[in-house]
């Protein structure tokens, strides 16, 4: 005969065995990154190399998801209205939460309420760059064909508001010319267009570009940082060329929709950071041409109202607002 007190254990135990399985480590499932751009963009490349580590590290498949259009709008949309729970997370590149804010005057999102930061990751410096039938050399030639010919240049970008766009516009204002802006869904569609003499410049991303300009498709006439890049230290900064200061850097890091527990939102970052300090990771960044910039989760949440600001300023001195 079953005793009393066995039958009350046995009952224990099943009261107990959903809060034991509710218990179990994060993740218990696959987890999907939204990247609002095409694939072979610098974002959708570090996306896949942040998805490869984590699946590795973490025991469950991280799973990037492509949604891109409108400049990142798109993605960003669809990211910030998933459940907070951890197995949606989505890449924040300076396009979407930095630069998107300043130029649109309404967005279906908003980059600081509606997500939360979990580390930047990489910086990556905006790069003007050309097709092999472009007669262009340098940015003084540019200058002087668009200053001949005022809104002539077709200029290319990853798409309105994006970082490259915002580049675009902080040189137009600064060197005082005007270009024929064509925005285009991501990198691929707009090299192609490039290399076969359908535009005849464009600003991306440095990882983006990087290998059409090592292979001879493209050429470099100026990279918006302050100073070379390391992993490619023949291409003049704008400063070099008579622009001073001139500084269009994108960045790329991570964040969940707004109401992720902390726990989970920790426990990513500091992934994140023993990924960063891994000896195959700083190859792959130097591979890449990311410059490291993973750090707490309060630093990117303070750069990113930092970028806002500043790329607000941009737009509003180019007179630029977008509906």
């Amino acid at each position: 005969m079953i005793s009393i007190a066995r039958l009350a254990a046995g009952a224990l135990v099943l009261a107990l065995a959903p809060v034991v399985s509710n218990a179990q480590p994060y993740p218990r499932k696959p987890v999907k990154i939204i990247v609002a751009f095409a694939q072979g963009t610098a974002t959708d490349i570090l996306a896949r190399l942040v998805a490869d580590h984590l699946g590795k590290s973490l025991g469950q498949p991280f799973l990037v998801e492509n949604r891109a259009g409108a400049g990142g709008i798109i993605g960003t949309e669809f990211a910030a209205k998933a459940p907070p729970d951890g197995y949606t997370l989505t890449m924040a590149p300076s396009g979407p939460f930095g630069s998107n804010p300043g130029v649109y005057a309404k967005l279906p999102y908003d980059a600081i309420k509606d997500f939360e930061p979990i580390s930047n990751i990489a910086l990556t410096p905006q790069t003007f760059v050309v097709g092999p039938q472009t007669k262009f050399r340098t940015l003084k030639d540019l200058v002087a064909a668009a200053k001949a010919a005022p809104g002539s240049i077709a200029a290319g970008s990853l798409g309105t508001g994006a970082t490259s766009h915002l580049a675009l516009l902080y040189f137009q204002s600064v060197a005082g010319i005007s270009l024929n802006h064509i925005p285009f869904k991501g990198s691929s569609e707009a090299h192609t267009q490039l290399i076969g003499g359908n535009i005849p410049m464009m600003s991306d991303a440095l990882p983006g570009v990087r290998a059409q300009i090592q292979a001879g498709r493209l050429s470099a006439l100026g990279i918006a940082s302050l100073k070379r890049s390391p992993f490619m230290p023949d291409i003049p900064t704008f400063a070099e060329q008579g622009y001073p200061g001139f500084e269009a850097v994108g960045w790329i890091g991570l964040a969940a929709p707004a109401g992720t527990p902390d726990a989970i939102l920790d426990r990513l970052n500091a992934e994140l950071v023993k990924m960063a300090g891994e000896p195959a990771v700083k190859d792959k960044f130097e591979t890449l041409a990311f410059v490291p910039a993973v750090g707490t989760r309060q630093e990117f949440a303070a750069f990113i109202r930092s970028e806002i600001t500043k790329w607000t300023k941009v737009a509003k001195d180019a007179g630029v607002k977008l509906e």
